[in-house]
């Protein structure tokens, strides 16, 4: 018999549904996607970790859960919020129900949200600590006793133990990724650029890279606090020095706004979902974009520095989505170019990235 549970928001404001995931209390930052599709994808990006994700789109579950499709070793979202869960799913691909995959991971899932009022309330007051319940006695005690978001490095956590080879071959160009949380499609599309794919521990040093014959560098994406990560912003500045060729993605692009000397903030509510418009400043093209961020490089920290040229800007909001830097071969960007899920309009960067390593080998 599915239990009754409850969503309780740190502002004071609940919800009554019913779980379909595993029974256990959770705390964390609610946030919302506007992705039609993509729930799985959603759930295992480790960009998520600690935050319990509302689904925009009312019915969630439909199409179940592919093996093939995760983004990383397992769940990573602490829980899940939707309209109405789809007990019945209809996929040749599928192997088991949403639910029964959540329950695995236990990881809890409610269900019969207004997930449209849970939306407008993140819209309106920001992101803010949540809970999924089951009893309601000292929820919102508890919930308040959770930690914030902002300052916490959360990349050390999600980041593999021990470096790890991806994919070797007779490959020109070594990129050795730092992951911070790096989603495997990420790893696939440097794959199939033309690297041969190294990835290690968020807090290695560039000389073991390059000890192990690395040519290149590519920051991951990842959840948490950029400004909490301290030693990535160092590892930039060593890659700075050393002139690399050098790549960021989303919390990694965040790192190398602070390595060049910007400051990060955070959104009021973040960007998550996979139509978000952004401008191309050299091609003067409008991208569609798939994005998960709660953290942004400041605009005006950044746009005087000496060498340094923002490539993108969110329409939305005129957010920085992009950098550049004019003498030395580094790039980066906010958004998610490997589209999962998403639009496939930026897969060129990938392509950009091992002409820009070529390019610096002369």
């Amino acid at each position: 018999m599915t239990k009754t549970c409850f969503l309780i928001l740190e502002d004071g404001t609940e919800f009554e549904g019913k779980s379909f995931g595993y029974e256990t209390d959770i705390c964390g930052e609610i946030v919302f996607n506007t992705s039609m599709s993509g729930y799985q994808e959603i759930l295992t990006d480790p960009s998520y970790n600690g935050q319990i994700v509302t689904m925009t789109y009312p019915m969630i579950g439909n199409y179940g859960i592919t093996a093939e499709d995760v983004e990383s070793a397992g769940v990573q979202a602490a829980g899940l919020v939707v309209k109405e869960y789809s007990k019945t799913y209809s996929n040749f691909r599928a192997s088991m129900s949403l639910s029964n995959y959540l329950v695995q991971a236990k990881i809890p899932a409610i269900e019969g949200i207004d997930t449209r009022k849970v939306t407008k309330t993140i819209r309106d007051k920001g992101a803010m600590r949540a809970g999924i319940f089951f009893e309601q006695k000292n929820a919102l005690e508890r919930l308040r006793a959770h930690p914030l978001m902002a300052g916490l490095d959360l990349a050390s956590g999600v980041s593999c133990a021990e470096p790890y080879v991806f994919s070797q071959k007779d490959a020109a160009f070594r990129v050795a990724v730092f992951d911070f949380g790096v989603k495997t499609n990420i790893l696939r599309l440097l794959d199939k650029a033309g690297f041969s794919v190294k990835v290690y521990p968020a807090k290695t040093s560039l000389r073991q890279a390059l000890g192990d014959g690395a040519d290149a560098v590519f920051l991951s994406n990842g959840p948490g606090d950029p400004e909490a990560v301290t030693y990535a912003a160092e590892l930039v500045k060593d890659v700075l020095k050393e002139r690399i060729p050098m790549f960021g993605i989303c919390l990694g692009h965040q790192i190398i706004g602070l390595g060049l000397g910007g400051k990060t903030y955070k959104l009021k509510f973040g960007h998550r979902g996979a139509n978000q418009p952004v401008k191309n400043f050299q091609t003067g093209c409008v991208e569609i974009s798939s994005q998960n961020h709660g953290f942004a490089v400041n605009y005006d920290s950044i746009k005087n520095i000496s060498g340094v040229e923002i490539t993108h800007i969110n329409l939305n909001d005129n957010t920085v989505e992009g950098l550049r830097h004019k003498e030395l071969p580094v790039m980066s960007v906010q958004y998610h170019p490997e589209a999962s899920p998403g639009p496939h309009d930026s897969l060129y960067l990938f392509e950009q990235f091992y002409k820009m390593a070529v390019d610096s080998r002369g």
